[in-house]
């Protein structure tokens, strides 16, 4: 748009109506039920743990859950409300104004990712609330292991929480460049869901890459692992006790790989939305 300048002021409205417009959805309220449901759940699931610690099973449960039913969530809400737009022609009434497609852009992604950071604090404290309660039966069940202090660092749940949160965002970012150039939003559910999968598998590749005997072998192998970011990276459940310590180096690197995969896949999706007629 000549001579109107990007603001960040109409982003961040953006956003602002993508959040309230996400809050809105009866998916977000299901899957938050449904994943507190499933963290209050993993209690009566501890004699399944085969042999794992119980506060630490009752963590990667939770993990577990934030994981599953976040990735759901971010891809489901993301198309819905970008073709909603399209669909409903709202997305035509404001960018009749003195909108730039790259603030529709970004603004769906803040508000989106704003989304998923509210999703994963509140299963993060209630997962909190879960090991705390648990914790304190324990030691009055063995008042013996009291004086050892507690067993789980609750800084490294919440550090944990927000490594999920980055994932969540990448795979937003991700889902929203295919909303940019894809036409109906079952293509979009089903491709977001095989960046997740992708993402999920990308050290196969990685491992492909480092033994692979042949030249084009290796040469898919290192395309995928650098196309696709590696979610496993975005994992701290087995640095859950106090000895541990806030890892705060781990948090600064997989920050900085964040939001490298979010810029790239943001920065596509804003050149593939300048060009895609509505």
């Amino acid at each position: 748009m000549k001579g109107v300048p990007f603001s960040i002021r109409r982003t961040l409205l953006i956003a602002q109506n993508t959040l309230r417009e996400a809050a809105r959805q009866k998916l977000y309220g299901f899957v938050i039920i449904l994943s507190a449901a499933f963290v209050l759940g993993a209690r009566s699931l501890r004699d399944f743990n085969f042999g794992a610690p119980e506060l630490k099973f009752l963590a990667d449960c939770g993990f577990g859950v934030m994981a599953f039913f976040g990735a759901a969530l971010v891809i489901a809400a993301t198309a819905q409300l970008f073709f909603s737009e399209i669909e409903n022609r709202t997305v035509l009434t404001l960018l009749a104004k003195p909108v730039w497609r790259g603030e529709f852009i970004l603004g769906k992604f803040l508000g989106l990712a704003a989304m998923a950071a509210v999703f994963c604090a509140l299963v993060t404290l209630l997962l909190m609330q879960v090991l705390a309660s648990r914790e304190a039966q324990l030691a009055r069940e063995f008042p013996d292991s009291a004086g050892m202090g507690s067993i789980v660092s609750y800084s490294n749940v919440a550090f944990a929480g927000a490594l999920q949160w980055m994932k969540l965002s990448v795979l937003v970012a991700f889902t929203l460049l295919v909303a940019s150039f894809a036409q109906t939003q079952l293509f979009t559910v089903v491709t977001g869901f095989f960046i997740l999968v992708i993402g999920h598998l990308q050290y196969l590749a990685q491992d492909s890459y480092v033994r692979a005997a042949s030249l084009w072998t290796q040469v898919v192998g290192a395309l995928v692992a650098t196309v696709f970011p590696n979610f496993q990276l975005f994992s701290l459940a087995d640095s859950l006790t106090p000895a541990d310590g806030p890892p705060w180096a781990h948090l600064a690197r997989i920050a900085v790989y964040a939001l490298g995969y979010v810029g790239v896949a943001c920065g596509l999706a804003v050149l593939s939305f300048r060009q895609r007629e509505i």
